[in-house]
């Protein structure tokens, strides 16, 4: 039996298992779903890697580039035969540290002085001229019925949106063309000897033509682009920005942008392509674009694969990683984990948390140039579903990939269309009135999905319940119990809980308290939806997941709280785990669901009714809790405050609860204070003024976090804090989780004092 660097016994599972075999290359996420499941970190003696598959444990191997240096980055994984590297040596070839794969604090002082040009603010001046680009490729072959859409444009656009940022004049722009694939196959394939001497022959090509460009560039410095920035900086900074960067970087951020991107696109399209629905959602509301393009990176991106070695002996996921151990983390296998993403097999354009795919990377180390990619993207996705919606795949084609570990596109993909049908043919205002994309990560408002009421009916006394289903007759998305939906209709936005029966995919159902003296939403749905009305959903989304590992389950709902525990009693019955059920309400006439809870749920039922003066006893109710079991409530805010200070002498983690409104999150500027934030991970301090949110100024920053709510309810926005007081004003940690002052939510928490430092 093999063993590990560190002499654990290897399992047949892990021996066997070969990155540059058709399933990996096929499928990287499929292929690693069995160690996702039973062996997230193992070590792979085929590869001499340690291989890590899990979304939690790729974010933190990315988050710490001190523990887990990024120098071999890019290290050829398959070493060169004396005869390749002659040959390379012949070309002068000197690949040093870049931006990838270069330590602290070096990384962050150039990253400091090179990002601009990558801003988002500084990058809405290319959109008009990309959007001409894609415009003149299309008219090439927009008449011809047939094309293969890498070799037409896929491969090209990058290429040449890549050259223009850099600076590079289109004269020098077929020569590096050539040789760039050369580069992939070179740093992280297994060509064969033979194949490495001419790899090494246009690997040292394209060197020796990135050298002859940047010589030109270097003589005379005040051309436009992101090389004659790093120029200029080196003219200042030869300290921080050294020659042999430049000379690397010339090289190495062609491919990045290049190759990742053009592969991108070309999966992009094929994903879509095969998934005719969303595909005909994006060309009825061109909107969904970039939520479309961020689902797409999540299941099929081209960054498949990152490495990083190990500074010190360490832990990941629980496993013993030595000195000096390789680790191999498998984005595209944590774009797929079901701990994370919900449905993670289902491609869903309308999923609200794909943005947090690992594709771009994470942290210090994260793509710089994320927002061109998504740029060029969405662009090219626009034009098509105005110029070509009727596209299709051709049938049977086969997809060929090239072989290596961490990128991943096909080299063709061939479609035909109907020329007879182009939109433009009978409209000419098609080309008229693009779509605007804000530049950055989708705006989470506009990922919603169109659907229909199906039903209105009353539940209860001032309750109603909403059937909705999808316009077309489709599916809609599975859910968990705790579950809700965004419901929106004009300019209101209200969150409600899924209240029906999970084996129906067609509809999902809520329910409505009318809230008179509420803010409005309520009302307005229960005064203005009816049948056959189109309304938008975000979601589903969960914040209130039921742990089904516990040995016994006490549920309360408190009035309209209902919605949620039903869904959770359905699921613990199903399951066969012991529960009991408290349903309190003013009255019988006031409960929602009463007789499907009365059906179904009678041996576990206790009714607090209170015109009936049977009111819940929350001590002696839960005076007798057992060990190891859970205890899942909602409902009004007192109710939840009662049991918040019970929970106090209760194991941690005992309690759950959904809230159904915050506390006022209105920020008054007068009577708050301005702090600093530090980002310890990206190396960058913020301020935060009396203003704004710490959200607010992340995003405005460029920092990706993910949010939802924006109430301090559900958790979604939650950063790690390593250093100073915390202003909590939440209503998603417990009273020890605030007390331990490491997270809080940035939608709504603030610094107690002048300064924080994030693990961002």
């Amino acid at each position: 039996m093999a063993l590990s660097p560190t002499g654990c016994p290897v399992s047949p599972e892990a021996a066997e298992f070969d990155p540059f075999d058709a399933p990996y290359q096929l499928d990287p996420a499929e292929a690693l779903r069995w160690f996702r499941e039973q062996e997230p970190v193992f070590y792979s003696p085929k590869l001499d890697y340690w291989v890590v598959s899990r979304y939690e444990d790729v974010k933190a191997v990315f988050r710490d580039n001190v523990t887990f240096s990024p120098s071999i980055a890019l290290e050829k994984l398959t070493p060169a035969p004396p005869e390749a590297t002659k040959i390379l040596e012949g070309y002068g070839f000197a690949m040093r540290r870049t931006m990838v794969n270069e330590d602290e604090p070096d990384h962050m002082e150039r990253r400091r002085l090179l990002m601009d040009a990558f801003l988002p603010e500084n990058l809405e001046k290319h959109e008009a001229w990309v959007r001409e680009l894609v415009r003149d490729y299309m008219d090439r072959f927009i008449d011809k019925g047939r094309a293969d859409l890498v070799g037409e444009m896929f491969r090209e656009i990058p290429m040449t949106v890549a050259l223009r940022f850099l600076g590079v004049p289109n004269e020098d722009a077929k020569e590096l063309r050539k040789f760039s694939v050369a580069h992939t196959l070179n740093t992280w394939g297994r060509p064969s000897p033979e194949q490495q001497l001419q790899i090494a022959e246009d690997v040292g090509q394209f060197w020796k033509t990135a050298q002859t460009i940047l010589d030109r560039m270097c003589a005379d410095p005040s051309g436009e682009g992101w090389m004659y920035d790093s120029i200029r900086m080196h003219n200042r900074h030869p300290d921080i920005v050294p020659e042999s960067y430049l000379r690397s970087m010339m090289m190495a951020i062609l491919v990045a942008a290049h190759e990742t991107t053009a592969f991108a696109t070309t999966n992009a399209f094929r994903t879509l392509l095969s998934n005719r629905e969303s595909w005909n959602d994006i060309c009825e509301n061109p909107a969904l674009i970039p939520s479309a393009i961020e689902e797409c990176l999540r299941v099929a991106g081209s960054v498949v694969a990152w490495r990083r070695i190990a500074t010190e002996d360490t832990l990941v996921g629980g496993k013993k990683i030595p000195k000096g151990g390789k680790l191999l983390i498998v984005q595209a296998s944590a774009n797929r984990d079901p701990r994370h993403f919900e449905n993670p097999d289902e491609f869903d354009i309308y999923r609200h948390n794909s943005a947090e795919h690992f594709t771009f990377g994470y942290g210090a180390h994260q793509c710089m140039g994320k927002n061109i990619a998504r740029m060029e993207m969405r662009i090219i996705l626009d034009e098509f579903v105005r110029r070509l919606p009727h596209i299709d795949l051709v049938e049977d084609q086969s997809f060929e990939y090239l072989p290596n570990t961490s990128f991943r596109g096909p080299t063709s993909l061939w479609v035909e269309w109907e020329p007879k049908q182009n939109p433009e043919r009978r409209h000419h205002a098609v080309l008229e009135n693009p779509t605007l994309f804000h530049i950055g990560a989708p705006i989470k408002e506009d990922i919603v999905r169109r659907v229909v009421v199906a039903e209105v009916k009353r539940e209860a006394e001032a309750v109603i319940r909403v059937g909705l289903v999808d316009p077309h007759g489709r599916e809609l998305p599975d859910w968990t119990p705790g579950s809700h939906i965004e419901l929106v209709s004009a300019e209101w936005r209200r969150y409600y809980s899924l209240c029906g029966t999970r084996d129906d995919r067609n509809r999902l159902s809520i329910a409505i308290l009318r809230e008179p003296q509420g803010r409005g939403g309520s009302v307005h749905f229960h005064d203005t939806v009816k049948p056959g009305d189109i309304l938008h959903i975000a979601g589903p989304k969960n914040h209130f997941h039921l742990d089904e590992t516990a040995t016994r389950y006490t549920l309360i709902a408190g009035g309209i709280g209902i919605t949620p525990i039903i869904a959770m009693a359905d699921r613990l019955k199903a399951l066969g785990k012991p529960y009991v059920l408290h349903y309190c309400g003013a009255g019988r006439r006031t409960m929602a669901f009463l007789e499907r809870v009365e059906r179904d749920h009678s041996a576990a039922l206790t009714l607090h009714a209170g015109d009936e003066g049977d009111r819940l006893d929350l001590p002696s109710a839960l005076s007798s809790l057992a060990e190891g079991e859970q205890v899942y409530a909602c409902g009004p805010e007192r109710l939840l405050e009662a049991l918040g200070s019970l929970a106090e002498k209760w194991p941690e983690g005992t309690l759950h609860v959904e809230h159904f409104t915050a506390r006022s999150n209105i920020l008054d500027p007068e009577s708050e204070h301005a702090f600093e934030v530090v980002l310890a991970d990206s190396d960058l301090t913020l301020q935060v003024g009396n203003h704004q949110t710490l959200l607010e100024a992340l995003t405005a920053a460029g920092v990706d976090v993910p949010s939802d709510c924006c109430e301090g309810l559900c958790g979604t926005c939650e950063v790690a804090v390593t250093d100073g007081s915390i202003d909590h004003r939440d209503l998603v940690l417990s009273r020890t989780e605030r007390d331990a002052n490491d997270r809080m939510m940035a939608c709504c928490s603030r610094a107690a004092g002048k300064r924080l430092t994030l693990a961002l």
